[in-house]
């Protein structure tokens, strides 16, 4: 009976400690109540690119990822303080605590996922290849022994790394500050092609009016999501939230018509 005893109090002591631990676990993750309090959401972007993220002729920064975020906080009662930011040290910032977010076309990779909480994607993209429109290049392994540009820090970077053969055959990868720079330069004959996203080059090629265009061949197809801290779970839970919710009344499409012309967003798809 004394042996019986003794189970049942250690059982209820090891039960106590358990749901404390969980009381605990479920305690820490103030991310959301901390926003609400400050009520100000900071938002890590790259202000050089558009369509997602860049500066227009005011020098106010715009994009399709900008009015995302600007809905999101006028339903939650946030002011949305757009940061811009090193994308070459994107992370740090993050995990410093500069910024609540990383929120501008943020590819998901495998690699990414070990420090970054990624929301669910909300929009497809793809690495291709720019040239100008006289170039003679009309394949990848047509720019064997031609230098290609890229942004630093970029998904594409890690598309041309995955691709060692292709990668290989180059003559020479310059990385640029931003991808408008690079794209000036391809205008310039300063380098042969570009490697970008999808999204930007479509962009980059109908607002500047250049004589550009895109290779059918890609690097490879991803997806953005939008990235927080690994502990940040509800406040990326709250914001996904509101996103749907955007999407049922159609504020999703609309804005993704006016900077797409339709509506590609994968949200609830």
């Amino acid at each position: 009976m004394k042996k019986l005893a003794i189970m049942i109090f250690c059982a209820i002591i090891a039960a106590g400690i358990a749901f404390a631990g969980a009381q605990k676990e479920t305690g820490s993750d103030d991310s959301l109540q901390k926003i609400h309090s400050k009520k100000k959401f900071v938002m890590g972007l790259d202000d050089s690119f558009p369509p997602m993220g860049f500066r227009n002729d005011q020098n106010e920064i715009v994009g399709y990822d900008v009015d995302l975020a600007k809905e999101v906080c006028r339903r939650l009662g946030w002011e949305l303080v757009p940061q811009p930011i090193d994308w070459n040290a994107k992370e740090q910032e993050l995990a410093a605590g500069e910024i609540d977010c990383i929120w501008n076309g943020f590819t998901i990779t495998e690699e990414r996922k070990k420090a970054i909480l990624f929301s669910p994607p909300y929009l497809k993209n793809a690495q291709i290849v720019v040239v100008k429109q006289t170039s003679p290049i009309n394949t990848l392994k047509d720019l064997a022994g031609k230098r290609v540009g890229t942004q630093t820090g970029s998904s594409s970077v890690d598309a041309i790394d995955k691709a060692a053969d292709f990668k290989k055959s180059l003559r020479e990868i310059i990385e640029y500050k931003d991808f408008l720079t690079a794209f000036m330069d391809l205008d310039a004959g300063g380098v042969d092609a570009v490697v970008a996203d999808l999204v930007v080059a479509n962009d980059s090629i109908n607002r500047s009016g250049k004589p550009l265009r895109k290779l059918h061949e890609t690097l490879g197809e991803e997806e953005f999501g939008i990235g927080f801290r690994k502990s940040d779970i509800a406040l990326e839970e709250e914001i996904w939230k509101t996103l749907q919710s955007m999407v049922t009344d159609g504020t999703v499409a609309q804005i993704s018509e006016i900077w797409f012309s339709d509506d590609i967003s994968v949200i609830g798809k």
